[in-house]
């Protein structure tokens, strides 16, 4: 019997790494129709340039890009659905924490994966501040200078 709470990656969002300084880290759920939960198992699943916001006291994924299931019947025809708002699953307490975070301090709320545990597809989404160009030119010669003293 496989362990239940086994994870699998479905989409990461390495560029957010790059461009923000990742401060505090969330788990969220997400709610998705059945139609797409089929098409991220198939692995058409995307949160490359998706930001995530609050509004009304509920926490939203935008811009996450969800490929149509191609044996779904929609019911909805001419609607794009593929890059729709997304609503991400938290506690009341934790949103409102969040909430104030951004406001406070100029935040912004990025997700950094996306993946199932279990059955859940849950994505991780990060408080974040953004890198200004020379700390983004640092990042590069660290890496670059890493690469070379592993091939030596």
């Amino acid at each position: 019997m496989q362990n239940k709470m086994q994870s699998k990656l479905v989409a990461e969002n390495r560029r957010a790494r790059f461009e923000y300084e990742l401060l505090y880290k969330y788990e969220a759920g997400i709610v998705l129709t059945g139609d797409e939960i089929k098409s991220v198992r198939a692995g058409h699943f995307s949160i490359a340039d998706c930001y995530g916001y609050i509004k009304k006291g509920e926490c939203f994924l935008r811009n996450s890009y969800i490929k149509e299931y191609e044996n779904a019947y929609n019911f909805a025809r001419g609607e794009d659905k593929t890059k729709r708002d997304r609503k991400l699953l938290l506690h009341a307490e934790e949103i409102e924490k969040i909430r104030k975070k951004i406001e406070t301090e100029h935040l912004t709320l990025v997700p950094t994966k996306a993946y199932f545990s279990g059955s859940n597809l849950k994505v991780e989404i990060a408080i974040a501040r953004g890198k200004k160009l020379y700390d983004k030119r640092e990042a590069i010669k660290k890496r670059e200078l890493n690469k070379k003293l592993n091939t030596k």
